[in-house]
């Protein structure tokens, strides 16, 4: 496990008129069936999938360049415009791992734990780079995309990893 925080798993994924199920299976975890070396806490997750259009119906358009995500406890849901990761008004995602970062940040330091506070000058990616749980699983699913063809797993700009704890 890493510091004290389980792994979060989606329950479920809601699409709309872009909908195939097969396709988003396959995408979400089908590919993953023969993967080696995930160890506890970690899993093929298979959240349930839906649609809210029939997907023989499905409309053959550009897909709409928002999205919308609602977690347990929100009053409202998040529209966030999917060119920008932002909500419309400029605001971050409560999805972004900056955001994410924070909660866990204000968790670490309202439990008494053994475990020293992140250094405020330490690098977000330099702490995700200690959860060697996390890495190892990581590896797991480079290897497995490599050995079965499924191609190279896609870098993010190391930059996105970049920030300080104390920034957030």
């Amino acid at each position: 496990m890493g510091l004290y925080v389980e792994p979060l798993y989606l329950s479920s994924i809601i699409l709309g008129s872009l909908y195939h199920a097969d396709h988003l299976a396959r995408a979400v975890y089908k590919r993953f069936g023969t993967i080696e070396g995930i160890q506890e806490p970690y899993h093929i997750n298979k959240p349930n999938l839906s649609g809210i259009n029939n997907p023989e119906q499905r409309q053959l358009v550009k897909a709409p360049n928002f999205a919308v995500n609602w977690c347990d406890g929100d009053s409202s849901l998040e529209v966030i415009n999917m060119t920008t990761g932002k909500q419309e008004q400029g605001h971050e995602s409560q999805l972004c791992k900056r955001e994410l970062f924070k909660r866990f940040s204000r968790l670490h330091g309202r439990l008494p734990m053994n475990v020293s506070p992140p250094n405020k000058s330490q690098l977000y990616g330099e702490l995700k780079a200690m959860n060697t749980a996390y890495q190892e699983t990581k590896a797991a699913f480079i290897s497995h995309f490599q050995k079965t063809g499924l191609g190279l797993w896609v870098k993010k700009p190391v930059e996105q990893d970049e920030f300080m704890v104390g920034e957030v």
